[in-house]
């Protein structure tokens, strides 16, 4: 018996000595930042002082500062300041987060268009967005935006956007006539955001939208009405995976992002609908200078026969050099992949150059899904860019790419923007 009582002595006694080399933050420091609030930091960190050092909770949070856009980069040091006491050092690099952006395109109708905005990526040194943007394409269009992803707290937030978009639409018939109407579309939208760890990230909201169409120009058939209108009511959802580390311009690791849009209040023939998409990202460093980026987005909506389909095929959203709205679709698959790599970079200043291919199928509303995979509305786009990257400021990627379709009937285009492709 004696026996046992010394051996749980000796244990309890090993125990405590063990917890009480146990490795403790004295004093958690943040150093280079100036407009961001330290507040914020120390919010979303999961690290603090008192704390057991744990190197995975550092790196979380390393990899989480960087994917803000009030960062270029995060760095940290453990310096040791007695025995089994360290203090933890955030090394931030700030961006400037007052962007402008500029998009240039031609209109539907062969126009000059373009959409100028400016965002302020780190409101009130918190990370937040606030911004507003102001399009002409045939029509003036406009929206504000307020996102504050951390507002309650390290896992809750809140957005609301309002936007008035206006454009000239081909609408595209079964007798290959195409048929223009304006689409005007006022929509305001209320989502909450939750963020569950690192990797998942959630939000759930409402969007309330008027959708009106006007009869521009064309040989209008009797079936089709000449205006028409509906006071829509959605339901919206997202959901991202993100296991991305990022190095200034380079990427590494996969993201996945599913958006879902249930939408009521339609009529004949602006129906009520399910919309959903997914991007897939996958993006892998090539030595010191290459990245290989892909995206694979797989889109799926209620299959009406009705010309007022949901996705288009443009040079914007999915195909670069295949022109402005081309077709609609209530189903399809695009595949964007390019290498980009670095020949120039000097403090601040990168150039970059890509060589893509973008190629999707669509099907036509009212179709069959066998079209997704039977070759009949495959396009095949390859093509080369150029990229000129501030790695201070919060997305300053100019970018210049061509694209040449490949088939019967291609086109062939330039496609200006701010900020990578995908």
């Amino acid at each position: 018996m004696k026996k046992i009582v010394v051996v749980l002595l000796l244990s309890i006694m090993a125990n405590m000595s063990a917890f009480s080399q146990e490795r403790t933050i004295s004093d958690f420091k943040i150093e280079g930042y100036k407009k961001t609030k330290r507040s914020f930091i120390e919010k979303i960190a999961l690290v603090d002082a008192g704390q057991a050092l744990d190197s995975v909770k550092i790196e979380e949070d390393i990899q989480r500062l960087k994917r803000l856009a009030s960062f270029a980069n995060v760095t940290y040091k453990v310096v040791e300041v007695s025995e089994n006491t360290y203090d933890v050092i955030y090394e931030v690099e700030e961006n400037f987060t007052i962007i402008p952006g500029l998009d240039i395109f031609t209109a539907t109708n062969g126009e000059f268009a373009f959409r100028a905005a400016i965002f302020e990526f780190n409101f009130l040194g918190r990370n937040q967005i606030v911004g507003g943007f102001y399009r002409r394409n045939v029509f003036d269009s406009y929206g504000a935006y307020w996102e504050a992803p951390y507002l309650f707290s390290r896992k809750f937030g809140l957005g609301i956007n309002y936007k008035k978009l206006v454009s000239e639409e081909p609408i595209f018939l079964q007798n290959n006539n195409d048929v223009d109407y304006r689409f005007d579309n006022g929509a305001f939208e209320l989502y909450f955001i939750y963020e569950h760890n690192f990797h998942n990230r959630f939000e759930l909201g409402v969007n309330v939208s008027n959708e009106e169409y006007a009869f521009l120009r064309g040989d209008i058939p009797g079936s089709l009405p000449r205006t028409l209108s509906a006071n829509k009511t959605a339901v919206i959802g997202e959901y991202e995976y993100n296991n991305i580390d990022i190095d200034y311009q380079y990427q590494e690791g996969f993201r996945s992002i599913l958006n879902v849009r249930l939408q009521t209040g339609g009529n004949e023939f602006l129906r009520n609908s399910f919309i959903g998409t997914n991007d897939f990202e996958y993006f892998k460093r090539v030595g010191t200078k290459g990245n290989w980026a892909n995206r694979l987005r797989l889109a799926y909506a209620t299959n009406d026969t009705t010309p007022f389909a949901p996705f288009s095929v443009d040079n914007q959203l999915n195909l670069r050099g295949v022109g402005n709205v081309i077709d609609r679709g209530t189903a399809s698959i695009v595949l964007n992949t390019e290498y980009r790599h670095t020949w120039y970079e000097k403090g601040w200043f990168v150039v970059q150059s890509n060589a893509f291919i973008d190629t999707g199928t669509w099907r036509k509303p009212g179709g069959d899904l066998g079209e997704l995979f039977d070759g009949s509305t495959v396009r095949f786009y390859p093509g080369a860019g150029i990229r000129f990257i501030h790695k201070r400021i919060f997305n300053a990627v100019f970018r210049l790419d061509y694209g040449y379709g490949i088939g019967t009937d291609a086109s062939r285009g330039i496609v200006f923007g701010i900020g990578q492709y995908f």
